[in-house]
C-alpha cells in the first residue's frame, strides 16, 4: 500500500509529534508499505496564518503522484485534514488548542475583536468538515478524543503511541527526580523548582530539555538558593536521556492538560513512578495515585511532600514495579492495523 503521513511542522521546533511521525513512518515501512511524509510549515501569529496554511493543504490533491496512486493518507494535526483525498485516516495528535480549551487564556492568540473571532470560527469549521471526512478516526489518547467530542461533536477512539525508546529498565533508583520536557510554561517545570526549598537535600532535580523558559527557570533556582541541587542539562542525546530514566528515583511530569506525554510512558516502562498533577490530562490515563506514581497539587508544600515521600527507595521501587505492565500493550502492530483499516 502507498501511504502518505501528513504533518504540520513549526519551523525550528521539534518534539513529541515529530517522534510520533518518525515512529509511524518506520513502522509502516517495516510492514512492507511504501510510505513518505508530507509536511507544511504552520504559523499562528498573526492568527490568519492558520487559514493560509489550511488553504495550502486544501489545494493539494494527494490521490495520485505521476503514475503512482496514493492508497491512503494519515492526518495528524491541524489542518492536514483539509487535504483532498478519498481515503483519509485520522490519528489526531491534537487540534489547534488555542481555538478550543486554551481560548480565553494567555496561551491563545485569539482576541475578542471581530476579525479574530471570525478566524477562530473558520478554524473550527475546517476541523468539523475535514475531521468529519476522515475514516477511521483515532486520537493519541482518551483526552484528545474527549476534546474532539466535547468541542466538535465528533467521535474518535484512543490509539496510544508505543514507547519510542528501546532499552528502558530500572538500573538503579538514585536520589534524583528527573524532568524530561520542553522548557515552556505549559510543562510547569517551574513548580518543581519552587518546591525544592522544602525537599530533603538528599534529593536532586535533574532537568533534561531546553526551551524559552530556561533562562528564567535558572534564575529562579538561584533566587531560591537551590541551584546546587537543580541541574539544567539542556538538550541531551538519546543515550544520555535513556541513562537518566534508568537511574532516576522518579520522574516529574505535570503539564497542563497534556495530550499524551511520552515522558509518562517512558518513565513507567523504566519502572519509575511518575509525579503528576490532577489536571495533567493524558498523563492520568497511565498514572494512578499510590499505584504507579503520585498525583499532587502543584503548590510548593504539596509537591515537596510528594517528592519527600520518594526519599524511601523501597517505596519508589514499589510504585515503579507496576509501570511496565501499563505500557506493555502499546505496539506498532496495533497502530498500523487500526490506521489502515478500510
Amino acid at each position: 500500500m502507498n501511504v502518505l503521513i501528513l504533518h504540520t511542522q513549526v519551523p525550528f521546533v521539534s518534539g513529541g509529534a515529530e517522534v510520533l511521525v518518525g515512529g509511524l513512518t518506520e513502522a509502516l515501512r517495516e510492514r512492507g508499505h511504501t510510505v513518505d511524509t508530507v509536511s507544511l510549515p504552520v504559523a499562528w501569529n498573526p492568527p490568519e496564518g492558520l487559514l493560509t496554511t489550511a488553504l495550502a493543504w486544501r489545494l493539494l490533491d494527494l490521490r495520485r503522484f505521476n503514475d503512482r496512486v496514493v492508497d491512503r493518507v494519515i492526518c495528524t494535526k491541524f489542518p492536514t485534514w483539509a487535504v483532498e483525498h478519498d481515503a483519509k485516516s485520522l490519528w489526531l495528535i491534537h487540534q489547534h488548542r488555542q481555538a478550543y480549551d486554551l481560548y480565553g487564556t494567555q496561551m491563545s492568540e485569539f482576541t475578542p475583536d471581530a476579525a479574530s473571532r471570525e478566524t477562530r470560527e473558520r478554524v473550527i469549521e475546517i476541523d468539523a468538515v475535514g475531521i468529519g471526512s476522515c475514516s477511521p478516526r483515532f486520537g493519541i489518547s482518551r483526552n484528545v478524543c474527549d476534546r474532539l467530542r466535547r468541542y466538535n461533536g465528533i467521535s474518535a477512539k484512543p490509539l496510544y503511541p508505543p514507547v519510542p525508546r528501546q532499552g528502558l529498565h530500572a538500573d538503579e533508583y538514585e536520589p534524583y527526580i528527573l524532568s524530561v520536557s520542553r522548557l515552556d510554561d505549559a510543562k510547569r517545570v517551574e513548580a518543581a523548582i519552587r518546591s525544592m526549598p522544602g525537599v530533603d537535600p538528599v534529593l536532586r532535580l535533574e532537568i533534561a530539555g531546553d526551551g524559552p523558559a530556561r533562562g528564567r527557570l535558572e534564575q529562579l533556582a538561584s533566587a531560591l538558593r537551590v541551584a546546587d541541587r537543580v541541574t539544567f542539562r539542556g538538550r541531551v542525546s538519546d543515550e544520555e536521556v535513556l541513562s537518566l530514566y534508568n537511574r532516576c528515583r522518579a520522574v516529574y511530569y505535570a503539564p497542563i492538560d497534556e495530550d499524551y506525554g511520552y515522558a509518562t510512558v517512558e518513565a513507567l516502562t523504566a519502572a519509575k513512578p511518575v509525579v503528576t498533577a490532577p489536571d495533567s490530562g493524558g498523563t492520568l490515563e497511565f498514572v494512578t495515585d499510590a499505584e504507579t506514581g503520585i498525583v499532587s497539587t502543584l503548590d510548593p508544600d504539596s509537591l515537596a511532600d510528594a517528592f519527600n515521600r520518594l526519599r524511601d527507595e523501597r517505596y519508589a521501587r514499589e510504585l515503579g514495579s507496576s509501570g511496565p505492565a501499563r505500557t506493555a500493550d502499546l505496539t506498532w502492530d496495533t497502530v498500523v492495523d487500526s490506521l489502515l483499516e478500510s
